[in-house]
């Protein structure tokens, strides 16, 4: 039986890159059934998450999501701190929403998860990397300025972003981020880095 996950998370970045990096769950029987995104750039705090997850679920009543995955992106901050009043709005009871929801984050932007697979995103880019320990990724300091750097004269948008998610190796990436492994962990088993 397949499970349908839905991952609520902060921008179109995210939306068009993040089913690319966990594809390979289909092998497990796990599907991203869509990433919900504020509307027209606003931020993900707890009122929109609230509307995105009750949209996706009253949308949806003849196939509801086994799941929720709520991503947040802490910008290299304690996560426990960005997390807190996630958790505390996901351990509420919800009336008529049977799907559980977790949350997890990405300790820097979604762009710190591409430097993790160092060797396909150098021949995406068709160059080095510059000085970036692609070992720690989680502790690089403003993925997103230095990939849009390395990109030159091309623009970084979220079609640039969904091009490169899908030139990567997500066990790669897992391997080298601790925060992309408790993301793939939420979605798979609901054990992710904010104590879910």
């Amino acid at each position: 039986m397949t499970k349908r996950v839905i991952v609520i998370a902060s921008g179109e970045t995210e939306r068009r890159a993040i089913p690319h990096l966990v594809v390979h769950l289909k092998n497990r029987g796990i599907v991203i059934d869509g990433v919900r995104i504020p509307p027209r750039g606003r931020p993900l705090d707890i009122g929109m998450v609230e509307k995105l997850v009750t949209a996706a679920w009253y949308g949806n009543l003849h196939a509801p999501p086994d799941k929720f995955v709520i991503l947040i992106d802490v910008d290299g901050a304690d996560p426990r701190a960005k997390t807190a009043p996630f958790l505390e709005f996901v351990s509420r009871p919800r009336r008529g929403i049977a799907a559980p929801m977790k949350i997890t984050y990405a300790q820097q932007h979604l762009e710190s998860w591409y430097f993790a697979d160092s060797g396909n995103l150098r021949n995406y880019l068709g160059r080095a990397l510059g000085s970036v320990d692609a070992s720690k990724p989680d502790l690089m300091s403003n993925p997103k300025q230095h990939l849009k750097n390395l990109l030159g004269t091309r623009v970084y948008n979220a079609g640039v972003s969904e091009d490169i998610a899908r030139s990567l190796d997500a066990g790669t990436v897992a391997g080298r981020s601790p925060s992309f492994q408790g993301f793939i962990d939420a979605v798979i088993n609901g054990n992710g880095h904010a104590g879910q």
